[in-house]
């Protein structure tokens, strides 16, 4: 159908017709005619690119004073920036483009073996993380990160991301001498990796494979095989790690994430732990 088609519809059909598109399609229709642009911003549009449960996540935001709108397009918007939720354990948003959820759970929304020991592990608060605490190893010889969250609460029929959002501190030991192993579950599937818990560097790692390469291939030969994943710098200022990733059907289950490393036996610190964020993959 061509634009002068469109502009020959009553403004209702032509609101339904855009609701079937996407948050930029609309957008663009908006500029094409003032027709056009009324119907793109109608209430009908913009409620069918909001989650299904909109109103319990705006319920349930901290700061629900920010969410003063007058249209459910201003709503959208402001739902595509991170709102704290879940008593500030959450951070929930929409991708600007497609409406797809993301969500970031906090450190303190993980289960983290023996975190609640400061001897291991030390709860603070630092100005760079967008919630009140995170956990940082002292020094531990197992690690274990793992975090739940239910299927519902993401987009269907959607392929997802975990990653481990993290910072490796400058006195940091013992972390990365042998991979950890990542996995994702849902249902009766399970996706599982290793991962470094380090940034590229190809130079360390020929003085590594010089001098301790023997030693490397031992303690390597007591995970699973993997593609050996290394961290990745973020736009906030954070680290990621890849921890898997799962296609989100329209069921409801339990998506479980987690990076381990209980096999080197040795004792590492110096890792600071902000959350997994679960996200859309491209």
């Amino acid at each position: 159908m061509e634009c002068s088609d469109m502009n020959k519809l009553p403004e209702g059909c032509v609101s339904v017709i855009l609701s079937l598109t996407s948050p930029s399609d609309a957008s663009k229709f908006s500029s094409v005619s003032t027709g056009f642009r009324s119907a793109a911003e109608s209430d009908l549009v913009w409620e069918r690119f909001l989650p299904s449960d909109y109103h319990e996540i705006v319920s349930k935001a901290c700061n629900t004073m920010a969410f003063k709108f007058s249209s459910k397009k201003q709503l959208y918007f402001l739902l595509c920036d991170p709102i704290l939720v879940a008593d500030g354990k959450m951070s929930f948003r929409l991708e600007r483009s497609t409406g797809k959820i993301s969500y970031i759970l906090s450190a303190r929304e993980l289960s983290i073996t023996s975190s609640n020991d400061p001897m291991f592990w030390v709860w603070k608060s630092i100005p760079e993380s967008r919630f009140s605490e995170v956990a940082e190893l002292r020094s531990i010889s197992l690690l274990e990160i793992q975090g739940k969250i239910r299927s519902k609460t993401l987009s269907p029929n959607t392929k997802y991301g975990a990653y481990l959002l993290l910072k490796i501190s400058d006195h940091a030991y013992g972390l990365d001498l042998i991979p950890s192993e990542t996995s994702v579950e849902i249902g009766n599937q399970t996706f599982t990796n290793t991962a470094y818990l380090r940034c590229q560097d190809s130079k360390r790692q020929q003085m590594e494979n010089l001098f301790y390469s023997n030693r490397k291939q031992m303690l390597k030969s007591r995970v699973i095989e993997g593609d050996d994943k290394v961290m990745s710098k973020r736009e906030d200022g954070w680290m990621e790690i890849e921890l898997g990733e799962f296609f989100n059907g329209e069921g409801d289950e339990e998506v479980k994430m987690s990076l381990m490393e209980v096999k080197g036996h040795q004792l590492k610190g110096g890792l600071i732990i902000e959350g997994i964020e679960v996200r859309p993959k491209n």
